[in-house]
C-alpha cells in the first residue's frame, strides 16, 4: 500500500505528465472547491458517483499539498492531536463551536460568536 506522501508525488507527476497546471495554486484551490461541490451534489442527489467525486476532491488536495511542499500526512496527524484536546461550546441549536484562546483579548468567545454571526453560521 502506498503512503500518503507517495500519493501526493504521484498526483503531481500525473499532472506534469498530462500538462496540467502545477504552478497556479489559486486555480488549484478553485478546482478543489469545484470537486467538493460535485461531491456534495452527488451526495445530495444520492448518485452512485459519490465515491469517485470524493476521490477527485482528495486528489486535488493531495496535488496542492505536493505543489506547496506540505507533508499532508504529518499535518493531519498534528491537527488530529490538536482537535482531540480542543474545547467546544454549543450554540442554542446544539451546534458545536470551538473556543479560541486569543491571549490578551478579553471576551474571546464573544469575538468568535460575532465572527460566526457575521457569516450566518451562528444565530443569536
Amino acid at each position: 500500500m502506498k503512503t500518503l506522501k507517495e500519493l501526493q508525488q504521484e498526483v503531481l507527476d500525473n499532472k506534469r505528465k498530462h500538462g496540467f497546471n502545477t504552478t497556479d495554486v489559486a486555480k488549484e484551490f478553485c478546482y478543489l472547491y469545484g470537486e467538493v461541490a460535485e461531491a456534495y451534489d452527488a451526495y445530495y442527489k444520492q448518485k452512485d458517483s459519490l465515491p469517485e467525486e470524493l476521490a477527485d476532491a482528495a486528489i486535488f488536495l493531495l496535488g496542492i499539498s505536493e505543489i506547496l511542499g506540505v507533508d499532508l500526512y504529518e499535518e493531519i496527524v498534528k491537527k488530529m492531536e490538536i482537535n482531540s484536546h480542543r474545547k467546544y461550546k454549543f450554540t442554542s441549536d446544539g451546534n458545536p463551536v470551538k473556543e479560541w484562546s486569543l491571549k490578551g483579548v478579553a471576551n474571546t468567545p464573544y469575538i468568535l460568536y460575532i465572527k460566526l454571526w457575521r457569516f450566518n453560521i451562528y444565530e443569536w
